[in-house]
């Protein structure tokens, strides 16, 4: 049965699903607007059990996941969504030991679901032009303690990718038509694409530059997520919902596309069709 140590980063969650993040401390007091909590009484207690604060109201003591810790970080940009990353950890075929490239780095949600899935053998190679930006996402994938998974590199993708023949690579750029020579250079072959963009129209433009290149296998999606009421006697969707957020596209990419064989594919005279009539004499 594992136990709060301390500076472990615990959860505590009451049973109607309020949240707060606490890093346990010795002597130290959390305090919520339903009374407070010792420390004290958190380290060393069995995670799942209830905590109670000085007014007696009760909070369950739990490892906080990487759900969880994704939609409380730090940001100041808008990120990927869990549904969405969901997909993509899926779709990229991400797992211990693999290499995968994202870019831009963002607030850092998108690298900390990569860390997660690929740690503790693969690395995340996340690039940004904005040094404000890796600011904010190494800190925050530092305070889940992925942060040896992860390298940020400052530089304009543009100017091509310096690590090569990794498994996967994820674009969240605005026009990302316009890296497809550094995409093909950097991916492996029998490697896996994911882009994310926003409006159709961009969706359009990068299906017909992959048309010219080496991939394969390309499908278009987006993910709606729609939460209900968990009451028995009453249950019904949500009043609001995170609607749509953004399209995904995902490829594979080939060593090379064959050449069109026109001249096999010639249709000969005597293997003509006449409208599928037949002829009466």
């Amino acid at each position: 049965m594992p136990f709060a140590q301390t500076g472990d980063r615990v959860l505590l969650l009451s049973e109607r699903g309020r949240r707060f993040f606490v890093d346990l401390r010795r002597g130290d007091r959390f305090h919520t607007h339903k009374g407070i909590i010792e420390h004290d009484a958190m380290i060393g207690a069995a995670y799942g059990r209830p905590v109670l604060t000085h007014l007696h109201e009760v909070y369950y003591l739990m490892r906080p996941s990487i759900h969880d810790e994704l939609m409380a970080l730090k940001r100041v940009t808008q990120i990927i969504y869990p549904k969405e990353i969901g997909q993509i950890l899926l779709k990229l075929d991400l797992r211990s030991g693999r290499r995968v490239i994202e870019a831009g780095t963002g607030s850092g949600a998108l690298a900390m679901g990569l860390a997660n899935a690929v740690a503790p053998d693969g690395a995340v190679y996340s690039y940004e032009t904005r040094p404000e930006m890796i600011k904010v996402a190494r800190r925050n994938v530092e305070r889940v303690g992925l942060d040896d998974v992860v390298e940020f590199v400052e530089r304009d993708i543009a100017d091509g990718f310096t690590h090569q023949d990794v498994d996967a690579l994820f674009l969240d750029v605005r026009e990302p038509w316009d890296y497809m020579p550094q995409v093909v250079e950097a991916l492996a072959d029998g490697g896996h694409l994911g882009v994310l963009v926003p409006t159709t129209n961009q969706i359009v433009i990068l299906l017909e530059d992959l048309r010219r290149g080496p991939f394969i296998a390309i499908e278009v999606l987006e993910v709606l997520l729609r939460h209900y009421k968990p009451v028995p006697g009453r249950l019904r969707p949500e009043d609001t919902m995170v609607g749509h957020t953004g399209y995904l596209l995902f490829a594979r990419k080939v060593g090379e596309l064959p050449e069109p064989d026109f001249a096999s594919a010639t249709i000969a005279p005597s293997d003509s069709v006449s409208c599928g009539l037949k002829d009466s004499s």
